[in-house]
């Protein structure tokens, strides 16, 4: 077993991993919901999508690094580089655009909507 195999199964592990925390998360917000619907009489939507985002978030961030081990060790070329590019913009893209749904605002107005909050 050379370099390249060993980071290619590595760079799987990690995409795996991605995908079973996401799939999991799914599974444990929804079960979360399900149970406050039956506790409480209603389950709060707005948890509920806070929740799923947050998995959605962690999930990307680790397919990401996968993508990064397998083009950087394994698929080094030119047209790899330009295809992990499009995906990370694309995925942090999406990041942005979770945190906004999640926290109401951008990641760097958080401070300031902090300090606001506690004045």
């Amino acid at each position: 077993m050379d370099f390249e195999s060993v980071f290619a199964a590595v760079a799987r592990v990690i995409e795996g991993a991605g995908v079973v925390i996401m799939t999991i998360g799914l599974a444990a917000v929804l079960l979360r919901y399900v149970y406050d619907l039956f506790r409480q009489g209603a389950g709060s939507y707005r948890d509920l999508r806070v929740n799923l985002g947050r998995v959605i978030l962690l999930g990307l961030e680790i397919l990401i690094v996968g993508d990064i081990v397998r083009t950087i060790i394994v698929e080094t070329s030119v047209e790899s580089v330009l295809v992990l590019g499009l995906i990370v913009v694309i995925r942090t893209v999406l990041s942005f655009a979770l945190e906004v749904e999640i926290s109401g605002s951008w990641p760097w107005q958080q401070g300031r909507t902090d300090q606001s909050d506690a004045a």
